[in-house]
């Protein structure tokens, strides 16, 4: 299973921890989309800017 995650706010007010997680991720602008596996260390970033970002679970 994989996720699909949005960047649905933009990190420009965030702490600088809150922006790396969601470079790291691939996020740079709102609205983009991007596919990572289901896993810990995925579960765990997108926790942390749970505020900013849309999950989607996607079989594929």
């Amino acid at each position: 299973m994989k996720l699909k995650i949005t960047l649905i706010k933009s990190p420009i007010a965030s702490l600088p921890k809150h922006k790396a997680t969601v470079a790291a991720l691939g996020l740079k602008k709102v609205g983009q989309t991007v596919i990572h596996p289901d896993n810990s260390a995925v579960r765990g970033q997108i926790f942390a800017v749970k505020h900013m970002v849309k999950v989607e679970e996607v079989n594929e």
